[in-house]
C-alpha cells in the first residue's frame, strides 16, 4: 500500500472521526447541560473525579476506594460503595473488547467505529438523563449503571461485527486481517511451542509503561484531589465540569486527528530508522503531512485561546447557570483555553514521535516521563495550595510544555539530515498574528461593556462582535495559509473509494 493511499485512508478516518465526535458530543453536551440542573456539585465531583480513577485501577487497587479513602456523605452521594463496584465491572467489560477495538483501529474500519461509539454514547446519555429525571434518589447508581450499559453496548457492537465478518469466507477483508476466526484473539500457544512471544511482549511492556506514565500526567490532578484532599467535593465538581467543557473542542478536533494520523505515520515510516535510510517519497509525504497538521493545530489552538478569554463566563452561564458562571468557574475556563493551545500542538507532535521512535527510544522517553510525572504531581499540589484549582491547569501547562519540547527535539533530529523542515508549520504570517491580537482586544472590550449582567440583548451583541471577529480571523487565515488550505481540500475532503469501510 503506497503512502498516498495510506494518507487517504488516514484522512478519511480522521474526518469520519471528527463528524462522529461532533454528532455525539453535541448530543451529550445538551443532555449534560440538562442533567446539571438536577445534580449537586458534590455528586459531580465524585462521579467525574474520584470514580474514574477507580475504573483505571479496578483490577489492582479498587479496594482503596472503599477502604482507605474518605467516603462521601450518603445523604449527598448515596450508594457510593455499590457504584464504585459497578464502575470497576464496566472497566473489566471494556477490557474484554479491547482486542476488537485495536483490530478495527489498525485496519481503519471507519463505519464500525462510527456506529459502535455513537450508538453506545447516545444510549448512555439518554439512559443517564432518564434516570436523573425519574429516579434522582438512586445517586451513584445512575452513573455506574449508565457506564456499565455503555461498555456492554460498545463491546457487543465490535464482537457482533467481527463474528459476522470472520464467519463469511467470501469477505475480501479477510485477506488483510491477521486473524481468521474469533478464537485467534484468545491466548494460545505459538507455533514454536511458546506461550509468549517475548519480542512482542517486550515492546508491549514498553508501551504499557509509556501509557501508565501518560495516564499519570493526564489524570494527575485527579490523584492529587483524591489522595491529598486539596479541594472539597463541590470544588472538584466545578473543576471537572469546566475541564470537560474546556476540552470539548480538543476532543472534537484533535483526538480524531491524533489517532488517525498516528496510524498513518506508523504505516509510512519505519520505526527507529533514520529518515535518510528510508524511502524518500514516504519521508517527504510524512514531512508535508506533519507540517500541515502542526499548522492546523496551532491555528485551532490560537483561535480557542484568543476567543475563549472573552466568552468563558458567557459559555458557563449558558451551560450550567450561576453554579458555574460565578466563583472560580470563568477564571478556570480562561486558563484552560491556554492549555488547549498546548494540547493541540502536543497531540500532533507526540503522534509522530511515538510512531517513529524505536523501542530503545521509547524506553528512554519513559524515563523522562517518569521524572516529569513526579515533578508534575508535586507542582500540582504546590500550585493548588497557592492559587486554588487554577493551579492544576498551570501545572498541566508546564507538563505539556515539557512534553512538546521533547517531541520537537526528536522531530528536529529526525529530519536534521534531510531537506524537509516540517517544524515550519509552527510559523504564522505576521498579518494573521496581528488579526488574532486585534480580535482578542476587540472581544475583551466587548465583554467588559456587554457581558454578562446586561441582559440577553447585550449578550447577543457580544456574540455578534465575536462572530464578526472570528469571521475576519478565519478569512485572513484562508488568504495567508494557502498551503494548509490545499492540504485540507485534497486530503480531508478526498472522495471515498469503493471500499466504504476502510
Amino acid at each position: 500500500m503506497g503512502s498516498q493511499e495510506v494518507l487517504g485512508q488516514a484522512a478519511r478516518l480522521a474526518s469520519s472521526g471528527l463528524l462522529l465526535q461532533v454528532l455525539f458530543r453535541l448530543i451529550t453536551f445538551v443532555l449534560n447541560a440538562f442533567i446539571l440542573r438536577f445534580l449537586s456539585k458534590e455528586i459531580v465531583g465524585v462521579v467525574n473525579v474520584r470514580v474514574p480513577l477507580g475504573v483505571f485501577w479496578s483490577l489492582f487497587l479498587g479496594w482503596i476506594w472503599l477502604q482507605l479513602l474518605e467516603v462521601p456523605d450518603p445523604n449527598v452521594v448515596p450508594h457510593y460503595a455499590t457504584g464504585v463496584v459497578l464502575f470497576g465491572l464496566s472497566a473489566v467489560v471494556e477490557l474484554l473488547g479491547e482486542p476488537f477495538w485495536v483490530l478495527a483501529q489498525a485496519h481503519m474500519f471507519v463505519k464500525l467505529k462510527v456506529i459502535a461509539e455513537s450508538l453506545s454514547v447516545i444510549l448512555k446519555s439518554v439512559l443517564t438523563a432518564f434516570l436523573v429525571l425519574w429516579l434522582p434518589h438512586w445517586g451513584l447508581y445512575i452513573f455506574s449503571l449508565a457506564q456499565l450499559f455503555y461498555t456492554t453496548v460498545l463491546v457487543l457492537c465490535y464482537v457482533i461485527y467481527f463474528t459476522k465478518l470472520l464467519g463469511s469466507p467470501e469477505s475480501t477483508k479477510l485477506q488483510t486481517l491477521p486473524v481468521s476466526r474469533i478464537t485467534d484473539l484468545l491466548p494460545s500457544i505459538t507455533r514454536n511451542g511458546a506461550f509468549i512471544n517475548w519480542k512482542e511482549a517486550k515492546l508491549t511492556w514498553s508501551f504499557f509503561k509509556q501509557s501508565f506514565l501518560k495516564q499519570i500526567l493526564t489524570e494527575g490532578e485527579r490523584y492529587v484531589m483524591t489522595f491529598l484532599n486539596v479541594l472539597n467535593f463541590g470544588d472538584q465538581g466545578v473543576y471537572d465540569i469546566v475541564n470537560n467543557l474546556g476540552s470539548l473542542v480538543a476532543r472534537l478536533i484533535f483526538q480524531p486527528i491524533e489517532e488517525s494520523f498516528y496510524i498513518f505515520f506508523a504505516k509510512v515510516l519505519e520505526r527507529g530508522k533514520d529518515a535518510t535510510l528510508q524511502k524518500q517519497e514516504d519521508v517527504a509525504v510524512a514531512a508535508a503531512v506533519l507540517e500541515s497538521l502542526l499548522k492546523l493545530a496551532l491555528l485551532a489552538g490560537l483561535t480557542i485561546t484568543v476567543f475563549g478569554f472573552a466568552y468563558s463566563q458567557l459559555a458557563l452561564d449558558i451551560y450550567g447557570g450561576a453554579m458555574l458562571s460565578s466563583g472560580s468557574g470563568p477564571v478556570l475556563l480562561r486558563s484552560y483555553c491556554l492549555y488547549v493551545l498546548l494540547l493541540a500542538i502536543n497531540g500532533v507532535t507526540e503522534c509522530f514521535t511515538f510512531a517513529a521512535m524505536s523501542k530503545e527510544e521509547v524506553d528512554r522517553y519513559n524515563f523522562v516521563m517518569l521524572a516529569l510525572s513526579s515533578s508534575f504531581l508535586v507542582l500540582s499540589y504546590l500550585l493548588t495550595r497557592w492559587c486554588g484549582s487554577v493551579g492544576f491547569i498551570l501545572a498541566n501547562c508546564f507538563n505539556m510544555g515539557i512534553r512538546i519540547t521533547q517531541s520537537l527535539c526528536f522531530i528536529h533530529r529526525y529530519y536534521r539530515r534531510s531537506p524537509h523542515r516540517p517544524l515550519a508549520g509552527l510559523h504564522l504570517s505576521p498579518v494573521l498574528l496581528g488579526t488574532f491580537a486585534l480580535s482578542g482586544g476587540v472581544t475583551a472590550v466587548s465583554e467588559v461593556f456587554l457581558c454578562c449582567e446586561q441582559g440577553w440583548p447585550a449578550r447577543l451583541a457580544h456574540i455578534a462582535v465575536g462572530a464578526f471577529c472570528l469571521g475576519a480571523t478565519l478569512g485572513t487565515a484562508f488568504l495567508t495559509e494557502t498551503k494548509l488550505i490545499h492540504f485540507l481540500r485534497t486530503q480531508l475532503g478526498v472522495p471515498r473509494r469503493t471500499d466504504k469501510m476502510t
